[in-house]
């Protein structure tokens, strides 16, 4: 089958992870898999290496004008991706996010989680990214009774893989692991670790004023790490509430913008308790993640979060309990056990067979039809 996977970006977001991890798991079953992406500020690859079976169709996405505000960059974004994509000679073309959703015509779209926005370009996006595509999935079935209740169509629900095993080597006796660990440990000392930069979704502020209770009660000798930031939006108002806040209160944070991909197991591996209170998630990759080097996790009390995590982290559901959560994590960590078996069952194999089982009924009710298309036109403004 020639499969063709399109995302917004080359870099470390949690929809590209997905995107490039299933790519590889479906040319390993013997697939011909193209990933179609924006190269963003001169990309020409993605940030880690990509199994060279999959082939790369990178657009070049130059900076726009100063000034140019989130709305006119995302519909400049659908436009390049567009225009730039050859979807010629394909089977199935399928989209992981709002962006190349609406780029295509047609195609299988994968809704990671359903956002809020009051841009009306992002607003215009984000709804014909769920109303149009032939098909949805969702990785959870949290997020199908929310695509179901908020705009009445029925998503396949595939989990996301996990790679488990890289993380819990990570967290692992061989000496590399250990070293590899220590590089961490002996810059940063003892900390709680988020990655995933300073933005709303991640609920940044809440943890920010999470540590600062936590560290009122255990002292100074534990810090506060944060890890990624790459995104398309412009959350600069919420990012100067959090400066604020660590200004105001002078609260010890640690940013460490976005890690190589090869070092970030060690980090994971190496932190005291990871925190994992986004407002919205979709799988919870990062905390399975977690799970699998064994580390405490704290994770937002979200519906999808309990069906998919389970009674492997502690949940809280406001600054206090996340802080209370930490504590405890971090003085009377949960049995990891469970949490490395929970990450283990997840397989990127597994979610690949499953995506080309839909794939082979959508091909089937439209006798043989490719499944998604280049649009004829560019989307209005």
């Amino acid at each position: 089958m020639r499969i063709a996977l399109l995302t917004y970006s080359t870099r470390p977001r949690g929809g590209v992870v997905h995107t490039l991890a299933l790519a590889e798991a479906l040319v390993e079953l013997g697939h011909d898999v193209t990933v179609g992406t924006l190269g963003r500020g001169g990309d020409h690859v993605f940030f880690r290496d990509v199994d060279p079976r999959v082939r790369l169709q990178v657009v070049s996405f130059p900076d726009g004008p100063d000034g140019e505000t989130v709305g006119e960059r995302i519909v400049r974004s659908i436009a390049a991706l567009r225009d730039g994509l050859g979807l010629e000679g394909l089977d199935v073309v399928h989209a992981q996010d709002c962006i190349s959703a609406n780029a295509c015509d047609g195609a299988v779209r994968t809704v990671h989680h359903l956002d809020t926005f009051t841009t009306a370009q992002l607003v215009a996006c984000h709804d014909r990214a769920v109303r149009e595509p032939a098909a949805l999935v969702c990785v959870s079935a949290s997020v199908a009774a929310e695509v179901q209740d908020a705009h009445g169509r029925t998503a396949t629900v595939i989990p996301n893989g996990v790679d488990a095993v890289r993380f819990t080597a990570a967290a692992g006796p061989s000496p590399e692991a250990v070293a590899a660990r220590a590089r961490w440990t002996d810059r940063l000392g003892r900390y709680v670790l988020a990655v995933g930069g300073i933005e709303p979704r991640k609920g940044t502020i809440d943890l920010v004023a999470a540590y600062d209770r936590l560290r009122e009660r255990v002292g100074s000798d534990v810090r506060l790490v944060l890890a990624g930031g790459e995104t398309l939006f412009d959350y600069r108002p919420y990012r100067a509430a959090v400066d604020e806040l660590v200004s105001r209160r002078g609260i010890p944070v640690t940013e460490l913008g976005v890690v190589p991909d090869p070092d970030l197991p060690a980090l994971v591996a190496g932190a005291a308790a990871f925190s994992f209170v986004s407002t919205k998630e979709g799988f919870g990759l990062a905390a399975m993640e977690a799970l699998a080097a064994g580390v405490p996790v704290v994770a937002r009390d979200l519906p999808v979060l309990r069906e998919v995590l389970g009674d492997t982290v502690r949940f809280a559901a406001d600054v206090e309990g996340i802080a209370d959560a930490l504590q405890v994590s971090l003085s009377d960590p949960l049995d990891p056990g469970p949490g490395r078996a929970l990450a283990a069952r997840y397989s990127w194999t597994t979610a690949a067979a499953s995506h080309v089982a839909l794939y082979e009924r959508l091909l089937a009710a439209s006798g043989g039809v490719a499944i998604g298309r280049t649009r004829s036109a560019p989307l209005p403004a």
